[in-house]
């Protein structure tokens, strides 16, 4: 199964006071161990450095990125974004900018979204998104 890891997913994952593994942290392990294809960002990494300050984490994300693929966004994945906002406004479902761009590049490489941000569930009743 191929994956694209939110950011929620990886900032737990990395923190090392995490009192126990989530069924998301488990599939992320799993699907590296097993070379699955894991997949991220540039907005995913850039969340990542924002959040942790000391320099010590800032290289171990850096390490623990460099393997994976980065998908750039290209202009149509944005105008895409766009009308799937609009399609979830129109549904009566709020999603962020960020949000509904990982949605829409997640539909356009075929990825299922590795997530426990519960937004994504309710994104998922009205577009084609599926869950990891």
């Amino acid at each position: 199964m191929n994956i694209l890891v939110d950011t929620c997913v990886w900032s737990a994952a990395l923190r090392r006071d995490s009192v126990r593994e989530s069924r998301e942290i488990q599939c992320l392990r799993a699907a590296l161990q097993d070379g699955d294809g894991v997949f991220v960002t540039g907005l995913i990494l850039q969340e990542l450095l924002q959040g942790f300050s000391a320099p010590k984490s800032r290289d171990r994300i850096l390490k623990a990125f460099a393997p994976l693929p980065i998908i750039i966004p290209e202009r149509k994945d944005h105008v895409d974004a766009a009308a799937l906002k609009i399609r979830l406004r129109q549904n009566g479902a709020q999603a962020g900018t960020i949000d509904v761009l990982l949605a829409q590049l997640c539909l356009r490489h075929g990825l299922s979204l590795l997530t426990s941000d519960a937004d994504f569930a309710h994104m998922a009743r009205f577009i084609p998104l599926r869950l990891a």
